[in-house]
């Protein structure tokens, strides 16, 4: 079973290439504070779809590259491009 993850485009400059952040939320271990953290992940877009700003879902893979370990499965939310 291939892990699943929603995250947020923070860039798409890249050729097939995506950046996501991935928020997620836990109870700390020592002082039981809720703490946020973000895990970057590089994510194959083969057709280019996505955007900056898009909320998207993204599925491990086999390494694609030195970095790339995920690809998109699909966009959940677009965002309105301005020009």
């Amino acid at each position: 079973m291939k892990k699943k993850l929603t995250g947020t485009v923070t860039s798409s400059k890249r050729d097939k290439t995506l950046r996501v952040e991935v928020a997620r939320r836990f109870r700390h271990q020592r002082y039981g504070k809720i703490v946020s953290g973000r895990t970057v992940c590089q994510v194959h877009d083969e057709e280019n779809v996505a955007n900056e700003g898009d909320l998207v879902e993204i599925e491990e893979s086999r390494p694609l590259s030195k970095t790339k370990r995920w690809t998109l499965l699909q966009v959940l939310v677009a965002t309105q491009s301005v020009q």
